[in-house]
């Protein structure tokens, strides 16, 4: 949402982001402090509150409350507005009052699947004892809420779009618009020396969502390779292979380093809209193995080489070894600069995104 708000107040347009973010977490990522409208000091003791909870419920019911708290605040203080861009679930009250008092139309972001389909995926997942379900019935209601009630939906993947279809929702009412990425922050990499041992890597949390235990599956049919993650560690157990390496997170400036020492970027996810870890990667220089459910397959349009992006089936561990084989038989065969954007580097960058937006602004207004 920061990089939405700053590159459209670059195209133009009189931009108020409202969050719990202060403006020295914001003015880094390059939005100008005149557009922040902060609201962390009444927000912040319900965030440190979920912070420091330590039992599930709790912690639940202090992230509902800085959900409650952010709305209520938001729709004080909400200027005039011609558009309200909200994240899906968080906003109601904003929204009504951005559209009953100014006339506004209402964006709805939604990061992820329909929340039907998503609470399905991850109810079928393992869960620790009195961990609660993974998605509560008031999300769900709120989520509901807000497609039901949005001029637009917006969505950042094609497999997002077709899990709204199968709710019964039209797809005239969806915006689908991948994520861009920093191209500057993630240039082209060398290749590593090819005498060496083969590396997977996987950034993000190790959890069951992300398919972990279905990658270290794929990944130990592949003999004489190495699995790095980076990342925060989640509800799935980290294996114990010698061949695995685990990196705590890092702040993501510094992933385009350990990116360059690897072949290939895996993300064998059962549930997500669209990880930019993803575009990340690739913009780095390695060939993407990752499942129908990552959004992955969408950035084979923004590809000179769509064959850099393999896509399998999501729990599909053999499919995913063969992917990650012949993605590190390819990678085996790269050498100097690794450039698969070419003269379209542009195509996946946060500047295409927001263009891409723009036009869809002055449709709808």
């Amino acid at each position: 949402m920061c990089d939405l708000a700053r590159e459209l107040d670059r195209l133009g347009h009189h931009v108020a982001f409202y969050s719990f973010v202060p403006p020295w977490r914001t003015r880094p990522l390059g939005l100008r402090d005149e557009c922040n409208r902060w609201l962390g000091p009444w927000v912040a003791p319900f965030y440190v509150a979920e912070r420091v909870a330590r039992h599930p419920r709790l912690q639940r019911l202090a992230a509902e409350l800085v959900v409650d708290v952010l709305d209520r605040v938001a729709a004080r203080s909400l200027e005039r507005c011609d558009v309200f861009i909200g994240m899906s679930g968080i906003g109601p009250r904003v929204a009504e009052i951005a559209r009953r008092k100014f006339g506004a139309r209402v964006f709805v972001e939604r990061g992820s699947r329909h929340v039907l389909s998503q609470k399905a995926i991850l109810e079928a997942l393992p869960r620790p004892p009195g961990s609660g379900p993974p998605v509560g019935e008031r999300t769900v209601r709120r989520e509901l809420h807000d497609y039901q009630s949005a001029d637009l939906i917006c969505v950042p993947s094609s497999q997002v779009v077709q899990s709204f279809v199968d709710e019964g929702v039209s797809r005239d009412k969806l915006f689908c618009n991948p994520y861009g990425v920093d191209l500057e922050m993630f240039p082209p990499t060398l290749a590593p020396a090819s005498r060496r041992t083969r590396t997977i890597v996987m950034a993000g949390v190790w959890c069951y969502r992300k398919g972990c235990d279905v990658l270290v599956d794929a990944w130990r049919r592949l003999p004489g390779t190495r699995l790095l993650h980076v990342g925060a560690v989640g509800d799935a157990p980290l294996p114990t292979d010698a061949r695995f390496e685990h990196l705590d997170a890092v702040d993501q400036r510094k992933l385009s380093a350990i990116y360059a020492q690897a072949d290939v970027f895996a993300l064998a996810s059962r549930e997500e809209g669209l990880a930019l870890v993803q575009a990340q990667a690739v913009a780095s220089g390695l060939p993407l193995v990752c499942t129908e459910r990552t959004g992955g397959a969408d950035l084979r349009a923004l590809l000179d080489d769509p064959s850099l992006v393999e896509v399998v089936p999501p729990d599909d561990a053999s499919a995913f070894a063969a992917a990650l084989g012949r993605a590190l038989e390819r990678a085996g065969n790269t050498h100097g600069l690794r450039e698969p954007l070419g003269a379209g580097r542009e195509r996946p960058s946060w500047r295409a995104y927001g263009e891409r937006y723009h036009r869809k602004l002055l449709e709808q207004v």
